[in-house]
């Protein structure tokens, strides 16, 4: 069992913001990556998308790709549909060698609209769960198919948010759909995640540790704020800058026997949060618990 430390560019360019990073180049993400001590990255919204582009492109930097996120809209439409809609994003991905196939329902999800207020994030009845976790499974078997495990990404603002979301998403969901284990969007929307990785091992499919402000996401929910107008005041930050204990969640992962990739990712705003002294911590934090925990590192 091994694990490899990657990070996510959303701290240099932000996809939700434009603004955020928008005078910043790709090639100065991946350099500085690389320089970090970053092994791999996740896919950003100005990577190329031809295979062969963008593996030359990662080749030069010394990196290589772990994944990417992909919008599903299973609410809105069939699985045959979604299947048929993700092809390309499949297709790269298995052209580049990556394993996970990180996904989210975003048919009626509010993170991405300034205008919505956190608490106004959607639901699902329990005949809603019955039809959305039939139709991810047959998503998920399909990416399995390919020789991908699909790897479910809770997030605020989404049908999967909260601790009682996700008891009926495993319980609506067959094995095959396996679980983005996030860190932040687990505490802020009242998970443990150290006990989510204990409890559901074989759903464990992939994880990025991004560490939160609690104070800052309160007072944020209180004034009826969007999820971006706290992620610009600041309610993400790297792991070791924040609340969570990241020796927990290493020790939970070993464990388990996880083996994978463990994404450092926190979407702040360049200019206040410098993304390389910023990864820099995030990276030397996780660094230091797995070793704490006894995980062996791949570098």
């Amino acid at each position: 069992m091994s694990i490899r430390f990657g990070v996510s560019p959303i701290a240099w360019i932000n996809d939700d913001m434009p603004e955020l990073g928008a005078d910043t180049s790709l090639e100065q993400v991946l350099a500085e990556s690389r320089d970090i001590g970053f092994a791999g990255i996740e896919l950003g919204g100005r990577f190329p998308r031809d295979a062969a582009t963008l593996g030359t492109l990662l080749a030069r930097f010394q990196l290589v790709l772990v994944g990417g996120w992909y919008s599903a809209s299973l609410l809105t439409r069939s699985a045959r549909e979604e299947i048929a809609a993700l092809q390309a994003h499949l297709g790269l991905l298995k052209a580049l060698g990556c394993t996970v196939f990180i996904i989210a329902e975003t048919s009626n999800a509010i993170h991405g609209n300034r205008n919505r207020a956190l608490s106004a994030s959607p639901r699902l009845d329990r005949a809603g769960w019955a039809r959305f976790g039939e139709k991810l499974t047959e998503v998920a078997d399909h990416v399995a198919a390919a020789s991908m495990r699909l790897a479910y990404h809770h997030h605020l603002g989404t049908v999967v948010e909260s601790g009682e979301d996700l008891e009926r998403f495993l319980e609506s969901t067959g094995p095959s759909v396996g679980m983005t284990i996030d860190t932040g969007h687990a505490a802020l929307g009242g998970v443990d995640a150290v006990s989510l990785i204990r409890t559901h091992p074989q759903r464990v499919a992939h994880v990025h540790c991004k560490d939160i402000r609690g104070e800052i996401f309160r007072k944020t929910k209180a004034e009826g704020g969007s999820f971006l107008s706290g992620v610009l005041a600041g309610m993400f930050t790297v792991p070791g800058d924040g609340d969570i204990d990241f020796r927990k969640v290493l020790q939970a992962l070993a464990e388990i026997g996880y083996s994978g990739w463990i994404i450092v990712e926190a979407e702040q705003d360049p200019t206040i949060a410098d993304p390389r002294r910023y990864g820099e911590l995030g990276l030397t934090t996780l660094r230091r618990e797995a070793a704490a925990a006894g995980l062996r590192v791949v570098e």
